[in-house]
């Protein structure tokens, strides 16, 4: 069933709970098909022990709707299913709401002796001395394990790309050394943009540094809550330190490198002091260079970047 709905299913980046546009009747009926006897009441109990919730149509409005949204799902489900079947990488990846560093509140309780609540500044204004981090997250899809780029800087290309360059370094190179290609599912918006041109020269320099292909998928505007990075990791971190004021940089590492699931997710976090400058410009005559192949079916969101040394 988990195979059925996961394709069509999107998640708030602070909740576990996840919704999905599949309804019980349907799911019976695909299951049915398969040669499963099942009825709609028991896959309703076991949607919701998997972690999915029943929620209002008025939330999933999220704007104006690409005639080929639906397609594109269906192309990064199949893109995904075919690395995964050969033992290649499959990621998602995103930049984490930025966080303030400093004696602020966060978002949920826990357990403290009664009458003693942790004291924390009444507004939110930001501590210039301390500033704020943006946590960048590398999510390998199939071993359920990510790294955490905390960055103390702009949250540009340069930076999204130097992110998965030290997932590579610290966790991917050791599992996939011989793997010859990665996918790297991504919104269509921020750092990682299809319309960047810098994290397409980024990506351009990654691929001939480690000699494997990158294979890029964007998922159509308006709907990053489809991203898996957002309900099978974000969501986790913010509920380990739901309540606990973000004292330090150091304090968000611990705290993002602590996450654990019983689903058996694991995480790894490390701080990024390097300074990222907004506003690089790449020029048409450097752009040119990218070994960059456009896909068939929309290729302003498919696209493959091969090594030029290749």
């Amino acid at each position: 069933m988990e195979q059925l709905v996961s394709p069509v299913t999107r998640g708030d980046p602070e909740s576990a709970l996840r919704w999905t546009c599949k309804s019980t009747y349907r799911l019976k009926a695909e299951l049915n098909h398969q040669g499963y006897k099942v009825g709609s009441k028991t896959i309703g109990r076991l949607l919701k022990e998997m972690g999915y919730s029943l929620q209002s149509p008025r939330k999933t409005d999220e704007g104006g709707k690409h005639e080929d949204r639906d397609a594109q799902f269906s192309f990064i489900n199949s893109k995904v299913g075919a690395f995964q079947g050969c033992g290649k990488p499959t990621l998602s990846v995103d930049t984490k709401k930025k966080e303030n560093i400093g004696n602020y509140a966060n978002k949920g309780k826990e357990y403290q002796p009664k009458g003693q609540p942790d004291q924390v500044k009444v507004y939110d204004f930001i501590d210039k001395s301390k500033g704020k981090v943006a946590p960048y997250g590398i999510y390998d899809v199939e071993q359920n394990v990510g790294f955490v780029n905390v960055g103390i800087s702009s949250d540009t290309a340069e930076f999204a790309v130097n992110s998965i360059r030290k997932w590579w370094d610290k966790m991917g190179a050791a599992t996939y050394e011989q793997s010859p290609a990665i996918l790297i599912t991504a919104d269509c918006g921020g750092s990682n943009g299809n319309r960047v041109r810098l994290w397409k020269m980024k990506l351009q320099e990654l691929a001939n540094e480690i000699q494997k292909e990158i294979h890029v998928c964007h998922f159509p505007p308006g709907t990053s809550k489809w991203n898996k990075i957002e309900h099978r990791m974000f969501c986790h971190i913010s509920g380990n330190w739901r309540g606990k004021s973000l004292s330090s940089r150091q304090t968000v590492v611990n705290l993002i490198g602590s996450t654990k699931t019983n689903e058996g997710l694991k995480l790894q976090a490390g701080l990024d002091k390097n300074q990222y400058k907004k506003g690089q410009i790449v020029s048409d005559k450097d752009f040119a260079k990218l070994n960059i192949t456009k896909l068939d079916f929309h290729g302003e969101w498919n696209y493959i970047i091969k090594p030029n040394t290749m």
